[in-house]
């Protein structure tokens, strides 16, 4: 058994440690080298497979880069395609073999994951699986014989030693989120009564004679990660022991182990797997934690560590040995680099908004809120040139796309004015990063702040703009983004005194009443009743004209969200539901069924989604030579579209 071997802090003044060992001052322990079996990595970061292009992240300093996936038996455990090809084929080897270059270009050390979907598989005729079974699909799911079980660790083992032998550094060993070996681990996929099922020792022998042929192949030197799932957060999935158990089965086998959870198709577990904003950071801390108490391998962690704070905390206080980030280095590859030089306030944060997730959008708007350049990577450029020509710029409104324009415009080294009628900025962002469950959203407006602070863009607040004002300045270019306003209905009644709108309904919690009825389901009427009713114990009706809550969000925000609002015993929705008239005790409603109900409320809050300011936006048009509208007062949307208009539109100016 490999040891796990820290390189020791020695007891020498601070400045003299961080030239001396090359340590960073401020995340001591996370920039601390550590060895893997015999492998040295510069520090304690890894940067998990995210199915997307990595080019971005092997520059931004992570010590270990997962350089995607490879399958392990070909037409039989692709989770994309049955006709997917083996990564290790003579027409697909060079493209491997890229990969390698790519993680390695600035000094990362390079892994690939090994994955085989099993039950899950997409396939010409029949998968595989530890019991057998129809699909929804109808493709049939077969028992593994142990013929067929030798078939498939011979692929495995196959896998491991091709990519050793191409030059990979290491191999991550997926064991976790439902794939083949982590069904047969689960009583929820496993059903067998023979000697590979039932108690965790039986369970356990196909998924420890893969990692026995593997490490076979790749001999004792070479570092094996795997990744298992502590939790399936399924009735009836693996229990923690069980994990545990297993872990200390094969702790000989491994060279280190990471703790996720979850599952990846079964979607009510998966929004565990991947979190959303209504989940806790470092959700799978307390269990790595136990997994650190029992094993002398290294530990690491995955799942919403989203500051280089939390990594510290992490690693300082002997949870965990190493870090590994998905989604924040979607939101900043250059993460790692940003926190080894001291600039945590230069990270984006993720805002766990899951755009960046195939699953959440289907594959038709994936993307990310607060980088760009991710899904992007073809047309929008790793790095902003200074414009060749520099210009007067002038943008009105400071939303996130007035934002980021701005920002945008001034890194190319344009003169920048932007003006703002309130007294701050963010737009909506400023009242919704006051919410509950929006932290992370707090977290980028803290990081927009500190950017504008920064920047030598010349910031007009409690400014309302004219196109008077444009005219005397006379940009070169004039960018609007003047955001929207919030929509009010044509409701009898409208104007009671028991009646606010979403923004004071946020900022003033102490005029709110403790009998409420939210007015629209969209994303912000469904989490400000989630908040008053479960947090607040208020009673809450939440009358929504359509079929479902929050039908802007995306799939897996949805199902986070309806799981949270279950929590909340005193939340009540009505779909399909239209309000009839206004009271000073409440409103009348009527369903789409015709049927009439009173709702007793103190509060009615006017949630009813937002209306484009496009006549204010229009009032802008012929001044200057270029004119811009961006953002809300063109079309309400997510961050992410407003965030990527404001910088494309800035980078080619």
């Amino acid at each position: 058994m490999r040891l796990f071997q820290p390189v020791l802090f020695v007891a020498v003044p601070q400045t003299s440690l961080r030239y001396a060992m090359g340590i960073n001052m401020k995340y001591p322990h996370l920039f601390t080298p550590i060895k893997i079996n015999n492998m040295l990595v510069r520090n304690r970061i890894i940067a998990t497979p995210m199915g997307h292009d990595f080019y971005d992240k092997s520059l931004g300093g992570a010590g270990i880069i997962i350089a995607g996936s490879v399958i392990t038996e070909p037409g039989k455990s692709s989770w994309a395609s049955p006709d997917e090809p083996y990564g290790f084929s003579k027409y697909q080897v060079e493209k491997t073999r890229e990969r390698i270059l790519i993680a390695q270009q600035a000094g990362a050390k390079a892994s690939i994951e090994i994955g085989h979907a099993g039950q899950y598989a997409r396939v010409k005729d029949f998968a595989k699986g530890p019991s057998g079974f129809i699909r929804e699909d109808g493709v049939e799911v077969k028992e593994m014989t142990e013929e067929m079980m030798e078939e498939t660790i011979y692929w495995y083992a196959q896998t491991a030693l091709d990519a050793k032998d191409l030059g990979f550094d290491m191999i991550f060993m997926h064991f976790g989120h439902g794939w083949l070996a982590s069904e047969f681990l689960s009583p929820l996929f496993n059903k067998r009564t023979d000697g590979y099922g039932g108690k965790i020792e039986n369970r356990a022998k196909f998924p420890k004679m893969i990692l026995e042929r593997v490490r076979k192949a790749v001999g004792p030197d070479f570092p094996i990660e795997m990744r298992v799932s502590a939790v399936e957060w399924m009735e009836g999935g693996i229990e923690f022991k069980d994990v545990l158990a297993f872990v200390k089965m094969v702790e000989p086998l491994i060279d280190t182990v990471q703790i996720s959870c979850g599952l990846d198709l079964e979607h009510e577990s998966n929004v565990h797997m991947v979190t959303t904003n209504f989940e806790e950071h470092m959700p799978n801390a307390k269990y790595a934690k136990i997994v650190k108490e029992n094993v002398t391998i290294p530990v690491s962690v995955v799942g919403a560590i989203m500051n280089p704070d939390e990594a510290e905390k992490l690693i300082s206080e002997g949870i965990v040995d190493l870090v590994a980030l998905g989604r924040p280095l979607a939101a900043d590859p250059e993460w790692p680099k940003k926190a080894r030089e001291d600039r945590p306030e230069d990270i984006v944060p993720c805002i766990r908004c899951l755009q960046c997730y195939h699953i959440a959008t289907n594959r038709r708007n994936v993307g990310c809120s607060v980088n760009p350049r991710y899904a992007n990577e073809s047309w929008l450029p790793l790095k902003l040139e200074k414009a060749e020509i520099k210009k007067k710029i002038v943008v009105i409104g400071a939303g996130p796309a007035g934002l980021k324009a701005a920002l945008v415009a001034a890194q190319r080294g344009h003169e920048v004015i932007l003006f703002e009628k309130n007294n701050f900025i963010g737009g909506v962002l400023h009242y919704v990063e006051k919410e509950y469950y929006k932290s992370d959203i707090k977290a980028y407006m803290d990081y927009l702040r500190a950017q504008i602070k920064k920047s030598n863009i010349e910031v007009h607040l409690d400014t309302k703009a004219t196109p008077e004002m444009v005219k005397e300045i006379m940009p070169d270019a004039l960018i609007v983004a003047v955001g929207s306003n919030p929509f009010i209905p044509k409701i009898p009644g409208i104007g009671s005194r028991n009646v606010i709108g979403f923004y004071e309904a946020i900022e003033r919690e102490d005029k709110i009443g403790q009998e409420v009825v939210v007015l629209g389901g969209g994303t912000i009427g469904a989490e400000i009743g989630l908040e008053l009713s479960s947090l607040h114990r208020k009673k809450v009706t939440i009358v929504e004209l359509g079929k479902e809550i929050a039908a802007q969000g995306n799939m897996l925000y949805r199902i986070a969200l309806r799981q949270k609002i279950q929590q909340a015993g005193t939340l009540n929705i009505m779909l399909n539901t239209g309000c009839q008239e206004i009271k000073e005790e409440g409103i009348m409603v009527k369903t789409n069924a015709g049927e009439e109900k009173f709702i007793k409320a103190d509060t009615v809050i006017i949630a009813t989604g937002l209306k484009p300011n496009k006549a204010a936006a229009d009032s802008f048009y012929g001044i200057v030579p270029e004119t811009f509208i961006i953002g809300d007062c063109k079309k309400p949307r997510k961050i992410m579209e407003a965030t990527l208009e404001g910088h494309s539109i800035a980078a080619n100016l």
